[in-house]
């Protein structure tokens, strides 16, 4: 009895892998055709883009571009595996284990499954191989573990990582030279080629730039740190009193001094509290805007279910009023 059961489990196992690898391998195609034709009206807004001089929306617009150009190539590499598995479903039937020469389009399959929402016929062969190979051989595909050959093309186009600035140019050369347009890239290389600074440490960066070295221990009584204003004040006077007993004449002149340098240091150090004022006052402002905004969201998502709740109450009230007002004619 076991062994009528395993037979009419292998072809029952058959008939529904090739289903499913027929309805994926139609749905693919159509898919393709779809983006061919979505590709092709991008990259015509892209190029009028560059034409009119927006070249930072050309920019933007590329990275999505190059995204589907990645998933249509995805796609044309499926397409191939499922035909390949399909002529060779026999073979799967009558082995346990999973053959060599299809370790490979059985396990990128099984890896991009859940990334291919389009395709759902791919899920289902998902689950018929972990029907027949077990949850250990789906979890060490889908995972990328070393002992699995899931095709690296596959893992490349099916990333989520942002596309360099190399290829995002090299995309917006080709769209201007398919349209022969005459583009300087100057200003998009020179931009591509840009180290972005990270926004959220910019006060350490700030303080760190604003911080001053000190004064080294051999000065002369004239130059003064200006990291310790009572410092550079008494230095000053002292030199001022050894002045004036050298030369009396010139103590009216000496005391001019600390008063312009005390005025530096002091206005130096209300710069720099100035600086970092502003930039508090500037991140608690936008968590207040941003604070707001959500407050008003939902705000006028709850007005909104308010609404539906009123007006099914005057709806359900009417019809109970009918009801009341037929029940005495009956």
């Amino acid at each position: 009895m076991s062994l009528l059961n395993q037979l009419f489990n292998r072809g029952l196992l058959g008939t529904k892998c090739k289903i499913c690898l027929n309805l994926a391998i139609s749905r693919i195609k159509l898919l393709q055709n779809k983006r061919s034709l979505h590709l092709r009206q991008m990259r015509k807004e892209i190029a009028q883009f560059l034409q009119t001089g927006q070249e930072a929306i050309a920019r933007i617009r590329v990275e999505h571009v190059i995204r589907e150009q990645n998933i249509w190539a995805a796609y044309e590499i499926l397409e191939l595996f499922c035909e390949f598995i399909l002529a060779r479903v026999p073979i799967l039937e009558t082995q346990r284990e999973c053959p060599t020469e299809l370790r490979e389009a059985v396990a990128s399959i099984i890896f991009s499954a859940p990334r291919c929402s389009d395709v759902p016929d791919l899920l289902q062969i998902k689950n018929l191989f972990a029907a027949k190979y077990g949850k250990e051989f789906i979890l060490a595909a889908s995972e990328l573990r070393p002992d699995t050959s899931v095709n690296r093309a596959i893992i490349e186009k099916l990333s989520v990582s942002t596309p360099t600035g190399e290829a995002k140019l090299k995309q917006l050369k080709e769209i201007a030279r398919e349209y022969n347009l005459e583009w300087d890239s100057s200003n998009t290389e020179a931009e591509f080629s840009k180290k972005h600074e990270d926004l959220l440490d910019g006060s350490k960066q700030a303080c760190s730039g604003g911080t001053i070295s000190p004064a080294p221990s051999k000065q002369s009584p004239l130059q003064c740190s200006p990291t310790s204003e009572p410092n550079v004040t008494s230095s000053l006077t002292n030199h001022q009193g050894i002045q004036a007993l050298h030369s009396p004449n010139t103590t009216s002149k000496s005391l001019s001094i600390p008063d312009d340098v005390e005025h530096s240091v002091k206005s130096h150090n209300a710069g720099q509290v100035g600086d970092s004022k502003r930039q508090t006052t500037r991140s608690q402002a936008s968590d207040i805007l941003e604070r707001a905004q959500a407050a008003i969201a939902s705000a006028e998502r709850a007005s909104a279910a308010a609404r539906a709740a009123a007006e099914l109450a005057n709806i359900t009230l009417g019809q109970w009023k009918l009801e009341e007002e037929k029940s005495p004619k009956a």
